[in-house]
Parts: C-alpha cells; structure tokens; sequence
C-alpha cells in the first residue's frame, strides 16, 4: 500500500480530525474513504435502477411542444 504525504492548514487538520473521530475511523482512513468517493467515476447501484422509473415523464416531442418559438439570433 502506498503512502503519501500531503501538507495542509490547521483549520482543515481540525476539521478532519473532528470528522474522522466522530465515524471511528482514523485519519488515514478517513482521507482514503473520502479520496476514494471523489475518484470513483461510476453510477451508483441505486441511481442506475432509477433510470426510466417515471412512467409519467414526457417524450422529447412533448416537450418541445410546450416551447415557443425561437427568435433570430444576432450574428457576431
């Protein structure tokens, strides 16, 4: 396992201190769960199953339905 050092202020070392006694993890812990969190590029199980779930949702035709028309813009 890698180790790295990293250099911060006294105000963010408090902070996470505080955050990482307060979920019983230690800092090392703490600053790996959260690097891993924000480093992770995919969907949550949960956010997938969420996809077409609205029965009531409108097409892309009914939606532009509902739209005015757009002016002319201006050319540059």
């Amino acid at each position: 396992m890698a180790q790295v050092t990293i250099y911060m202020n006294n105000d963010l070392e408090a902070q996470i201190k505080g955050m990482a006694s307060s979920l019983n993890l230690s800092i090392s812990k703490f600053i790996s769960n959260t690097l891993q969190e924000k480093v992770h590029n995919e969907w949550n199980p949960n956010v997938k199953e969420l996809a077409g779930s609205w029965s009531d949702f409108p097409t892309l035709s009914e939606i532009r339905e509902s739209q005015a028309q757009d002016i002319k813009r201006e050319e540059f």
